[in-house]
């Protein structure tokens, strides 16, 4: 008679995971991870190196091209519009980032240059999944250009958003491995329960 009551569920909790586990991989696939509007300006801004003078200068320029910017287009709804008067101010963003450079006692040489093949790596912000490409922007490079980046989204404004601090999907991946395995150890606990409730070994 146990025998029989174990066979029958186990089945049962066959049949309960199933579906389950279907609709979590669609939920992941479908639902968790979003991307930015394929009609969207951004902003990325490459620092001179890694070292920390350098990441200090970039924070600057990123505060100051962020907060001039995000008043041009706070109010405008439509993309044309929006694209039209960042590439009529190139020559006043220019002009800021020199100041900043100025202000800071730094003489680095910098380029401001707007297109729609700016080159953006793969990120994951939250449940935001950013695919590598090429995407219109504004590319601020300060010297070499060889430092981290940090990037944002100007249209829509997403700026709030501070892309640089996302995660790798690799990194992601690595989490999720671990979140398996944690599940596994639990089903191998309810059948060694369930082998000690029918007195088997």
């Amino acid at each position: 008679m146990k025998n029989l009551i174990f066979i029958v569920l186990i089945f049962f909790i066959i049949f309960l995971s199933m579906p389950l586990n279907g609709v979590s991989e669609e939920a992941t696939n479908e639902t968790d991870y979003k991307v930015i509007p394929e009609e969207a300006i951004r902003l990325r801004i490459l620092a001179n190196s890694d070292n920390e003078e350098d990441q200090e200068l970039k924070r600057l320029v990123r505060d100051r091209v962020n907060e001039q910017v995000t008043e041009w287009v706070q109010y405008i709804t439509d993309i044309e519009e929006a694209r039209t008067l960042i590439d009529s101010r190139i020559p006043e963003l220019n002009a800021i980032v020199a100041e900043t450079l100025e202000e800071a006692g730094k003489d680095n040489e910098f380029e401001v240059e707007y297109g729609n093949n700016v080159t953006f790596p793969t990120k994951l912000y939250g449940d935001f999944l950013y695919p590598a490409g090429e995407y219109e922007a504004i590319l601020i490079t300060i010297g070499e250009g060889k430092g981290a980046n940090w990037w944002c989204v100007l249209f829509p404004p997403l700026c709030f958003l501070d892309f640089f601090n996302g995660t790798s999907v690799a990194e992601e991946e690595s989490s999720e491995d671990i979140e398996v395995a944690e599940n596994v150890e639990e089903e191998t606990e309810v059948k060694f329960f369930l082998f000690e409730w029918f007195g088997w070994s």
